[in-house]
């Protein structure tokens, strides 16, 4: 993406805009407790899920986390397949049997979302294992938290994806907790990407607020992929603004400092790429507006239809149980 090109900073707004919309109306249901499954919210992360699906490709995968909506969204994915499955009906992504931290979109390259901890980056691995030999010119994308990077099998997927060069970037989204564990308890430094160094990888850190920054770092590791050049590691340093789990907080319950969560939120990702667009007369506080009340209208009228959707029929608790070849 080149740095002058103002339809696609243009873009990266939007999409920034619609991943925190989208979940913010979540925020708002979720109170009537007709939304059962437990939500995993990315409000204050939205820059790297914009900025790295920017480069991807319809026929690239994606492999994510128990907190992935704007990773899917950024792919492509149906905003109402996504509230549908939240609300447990037929119409979801996965018929109302996944919930929120297990979305598949096997068209748009999103073949499974894994709640477990570092679940997706062997996953990512083996997928750009097969696209490679296959000799197909697709690109793998794993996003994981910092937690993940202290899992056996996320040195082990660097080690063999750098071993044999295959086309995957691997995205830290490092916003300093595992649940309520800080970081500096749990590793003897914050540099995810110091890592990558002990596997012959680049290894980059990365504003992650900063969506232009995200997406710059991002296509170059894209590219460096699908030209057969292997993996890259990205560190990208950010911050979530709701607890590890619910549309609520979690400083009240001291899991986190409030002057934490508040400096965090004056680098908020999206104000921040809105006020250097209004600044260089990218953009227009009416244009601005119109898009915001285009989109709120958009999800309000998705999150009335997948109430409304029909819940699936007993019998179909044993349908898609596993796959059976014919």
């Amino acid at each position: 993406m080149p740095k002058t090109s103002p339809a696609a900073r243009l873009e990266l707004l939007w999409m920034m805009l619609f991943i925190r919309r989208f979940e913010e109306k979540i925020c708002e249901v979720y109170g009537a407790q007709d939304m059962k499954t437990p939500v995993h919210l990315c409000i204050g992360q939205e820059a790297i899920a914009a900025g790295v699906c920017a480069h991807l490709e319809r026929e690239d995968y994606l492999f994510t986390t128990h907190r992935g909506h704007g990773h899917c969204l950024a792919k492509g994915m149906d905003p109402y397949r996504l509230y549908a499955e939240f609300y447990g009906r037929t119409e979801g992504c996965c018929y109302g049997k996944g919930g929120s931290m297990h979305p598949a979109e096997p068209s748009l390259g999103i073949l499974g979302t894994s709640a477990i901890v570092g679940g997706g980056i062997p996953t990512a691995v083996g997928a750009a294992l097969a696209s490679h030999l296959r000799d197909e010119p697709r690109v793998s994308v794993a996003f994981f938290g910092d937690g993940a990077s202290e899992e056996g099998v996320f040195h082990e997927s660097l080690n063999f994806a750098a071993l044999k060069r295959l086309p995957v970037v691997f995205v830290c989204e490092n916003n300093a907790y595992a649940a309520g564990s800080p970081l500096s308890s749990r590793q003897p430094h914050p540099e995810i990407w110091r890592h990558a160094a002990g596997y012959g990888i680049p290894g980059v850190a990365v504003d992650g607020n900063d969506v232009q920054a995200v997406a710059e770092s991002a296509g170059a590791a894209v590219a460096r992929a699908r030209a057969g050049q292997g993996p890259t590691l990205l560190d990208c340093k950010t911050y979530i603004w709701k607890g590890h789990v619910g549309p609520d907080c979690d400083c009240a319950r001291g899991v986190r400092p409030l002057a934490e969560l508040q400096a965090w939120q004056a680098r908020c990702p999206l104000a921040a790429f809105r006020a250097r667009l209004l600044d260089e007369g990218l953009l227009t506080e009416a244009g601005y507006a119109a898009r915001l009340a285009e989109t709120d209208a958009r999800l309000d009228a998705d999150i009335a239809r997948a109430k409304a959707a029909p819940f699936p029929e007993p019998d179909a608790l044993y349908t898609d149980v596993y796959h059976q070849r014919s």
